[in-house]
């Protein structure tokens, strides 16, 4: 089942990034760092299927060098907190191959990046299993330069109107748009919808399509980052330790007045609040979505009975009225037996067709009883217990 995920970032100094090394690790390359001096090599990661830099048209060709175009970014960003570059994460449907997820993401990004002055250096990644990685989990990196690119190279001011949030939405639904088309074309029936599972359920049933609206009845699951993908290089899910933090009003006062602020602190205690890591967050939605498919599919099985058996009063009540009419209506008069059979016939119309719709309903509820079921035993995989603690943690 294709899934949709369009997650997108700001990569700036504030955070102590670079931008020359944000591209080295997502393009599996070796590029020096000519700002801090230093060279940043990935060469050796796997999993980086294809990359390349795409270029607006009429600029200068220099800007398809991945190391000089990030060491220029690097060069024209003056200040100590610099925005450095925009990147997006976009997951790939693996029912694809991958001629056809290369196509699909250099369409789009010439359609919405390129297109508009932007360029954008993509980095296709596949699953590595060896790693534990998700067989299906192919994505793309797509980081996009700030600053509209010209003939010289890029511009000296920063293109706001391409920090909108009507601009964000915009790629949010061209990306469901192109990754459907290309579902279609290689003749899949899979689909992707970027809403909310919220409004997902509310247009089903608007629509009238009940079975989709109670599949769409779930929480959704978080996604599972960089921080909590490099816990998984531990033999053991990291623990949560107390720390101290200064406390920003300490008593209602500011503390930025006072002498001797620093010693105004508080301890976090983050062992006695935490909850686990992310991979076990994700595992108690999906143990409670499969419990919740199970109670629906309980409750319309329960109502599937019961139109039975109203279908199976409303057939005998018809089979009487006919024979009534057949024997010319003795002990009752015609128009109360016509009365009789049009009602049972009414009634039989009735339960047979909330029967095919509940049939429906519970057909998809085992469909995605089973998904769920399958998602739940794979999380579970990855479950290690921890000695000391009185509960299962998991790695992420």
């Amino acid at each position: 089942m294709a899934s949709y995920h369009f997650s997108v970032q700001i990569i700036g100094r504030k955070a102590g990034r670079s931008a020359v090394a944000a591209a080295a690790y997502r393009a599996g390359a070796r590029l020096m760092d000519e700002r801090r001096g230093e060279v940043q090599d990935f060469a050796r990661r796997r999993g980086v299927a294809h990359t390349e830099v795409l270029l607006p048209e009429g600029v200068a060709p220099w800007l398809a060098d991945r190391e000089r175009l990030w060491n220029h970014v690097e060069a024209v960003e003056k200040r100590k907190d610099a925005q450095l570059a925009r990147e997006i994460n976009m997951a790939l449907p693996h029912e694809l191959s991958a001629e056809a997820r290369l196509e699909l993401v250099r369409s789009f990004v010439r359609e919405q990046f390129t297109s508009q002055g932007m360029v954008a250096d993509i980095a296709l990644h596949d699953p590595v299993p060896e790693s534990g990685h998700d067989p299906r989990n192919f994505h793309a990196h797509v980081m996009l330069t700030l600053r509209q690119a010209e003939v010289g190279g890029l511009r000296r001011v920063k293109t706001r109107e391409w920090n909108s949030d009507a601009l964000l939405t915009t790629w949010h639904a061209a990306w469901e748009v192109h990754q459907n088309r290309a579902l279609e074309r290689a003749g899949h029936r899979a689909r992707v919808d970027h809403r909310s599972l919220e409004a997902q359920r509310a247009s089903a049933e608007e629509r009238g399509d009940m079975a989709a609206a109670v599949a769409l009845e779930r929480s959704p699951e978080i996604h599972i980052g960089p921080k909590a993908r490099a816990a998984r290089q531990t033999d053991q899910a990291p623990r949560s330790r107390p720390q101290t933090r200064p406390t920003a009003r300490p008593k209602g006062g500011a503390w930025r007045s006072a002498r001797n602020h620093e010693r105004r602190q508080r301890t976090v205690n983050y062992e006695g609040i935490d909850r686990g890591s992310r991979t076990a967050w994700n595992a108690a939605i999906v143990d409670a979505n499969r419990r919740r498919t199970y109670a629906q599919a309980d409750k319309f099985e329960r109502q599937a009975a019961r139109l039975r058996q109203k279908e199976m009063r409303a057939q005998r009540a018809l089979a009487t009225a006919g024979s009534r009419l057949s024997r010319g209506g003795t002990g009752s008069s015609p128009v109360s037996d016509d009365v009789r059979r049009t009602m049972a016939q009414r009634h039989v119309k009735k339960a047979r067709g909330l029967l095919a719709a509940i049939e429906r309903i519970l057909a998809e509820l085992f469909r995605v009883r089973g998904l769920w079921v399958q998602r739940h035993r794979d999380l579970l995989r990855v479950q290690v217990r921890l000695p000391g603690l009185g509960r299962s943690r998991f790695r992420d």
